[in-house]
């Protein structure tokens, strides 16, 4: 997972679009010129067309769900919302409906078409459910995931899509949570929870980036941000965070004249993934 404020990439395969092809049953009844007086000719029987499986049904904002990280990176889920009052992991902030018809062709709900619209739609409604101002977010261990349905429910005319948010913990797995995530970043006592601490320096070959809730012993204290446009480059990127970096950690040291700070500077892979800022890290020890 890149540790970006947007999506995290995940796999997707290729399905090509399903043609729904609609077979003509035709029944016909013949006669005969010789039939005795009285015959009637035998009737077809009736033939009644099977009803189509209707689709699943749309997700609905509030939902929440008990998600490993691996499903919750997946591009479909079919697991089912629960109570939020009872620990999950999963929270659904939006839902949308998708366009499927681009340019008057009917596209297959994987291709990349359509999931670059979920991509772009869902991690810009991240900030406004969770609160903050974007820096809180990207100082924090929130992030967005979504889904989409499969092949099998388009086909049976699905087309929604859904935004979770979700708290990560490391790498590889999720913060369960009870209660909803809406607001949490306008809550001092609650915004400590979700908040980005290291359990090393950010340049260790040890460090871990997890939630402030989890032992730490360094922590993500402001942003650097950068112009729009290209990636700058490696020497550029690492330049540009110096020196606010420096001032960030001096200016909460209990020490001013010693004191460490750390800075991580976006990766080109990073920035394409949608991570244009960088970020300053003190010890909290």
């Amino acid at each position: 997972m890149s540790d970006a404020a947007g999506r995290p990439e995940r796999p997707r395969t290729t399905v090509a679009i399903l043609t729904l092809l609609a077979g003509l049953l035709l029944v016909a009844t013949g006669c005969s010129g010789d039939d005795e007086p009285g015959d009637e000719p035998e009737s077809s029987p009736a033939v009644s067309p099977s009803a189509a499986p209707a689709p699943p049904a749309a997700p609905e904002r509030g939902d929440c769900y008990r998600l490993r990280f691996r499903a919750a990176v997946a591009p479909t889920s079919e697991a089912a919302a629960r109570d939020c009052a009872k620990a999950h992991t999963s929270e659904t902030y939006a839902v949308g409906e998708l366009d499927t018809v681009v340019d008057g062709h009917l596209l297959a709900v994987d291709s990349a078409a359509v999931q670059d619209q979920v991509a772009g739609t869902c991690p810009t409604g991240l900030g406004d459910f969770v609160g903050g101002t974007e820096d809180d977010l990207r100082l924090s261990m929130i992030r967005p995931v979504w889904f989409t349905p499969s092949v099998e429910a388009s086909d049976l005319g699905a087309d929604w899509y859904r935004c979770d948010a979700v708290v990560v913990n490391g790498s590889s797995s999720l913060v369960a949570t009870t209660g909803s995530l809406a607001g949490i970043l306008d809550r001092d006592d609650d915004r400590e929870a979700v908040a980005m601490c290291g359990t090393a320096a950010p340049d260790d070959q040890q460090f871990t980036r997890v939630p402030c809730s989890e032992e730490h012993t360094w922590r993500a204290i402001s942003v650097v941000t950068f112009p729009g446009g290209d990636y700058p480059g490696e020497a550029a990127a690492r330049d540009r965070g110096a020196a606010p970096c420096e001032d960030a950690a001096n200016q909460q040291a209990a020490d001013p004249l010693d004191f460490e700070w750390g800075y991580e500077w976006p990766t080109a892979e990073q920035w394409e993934a949608g991570q244009t800022f960088g970020r300053c890290w003190a010890p909290t020890g």
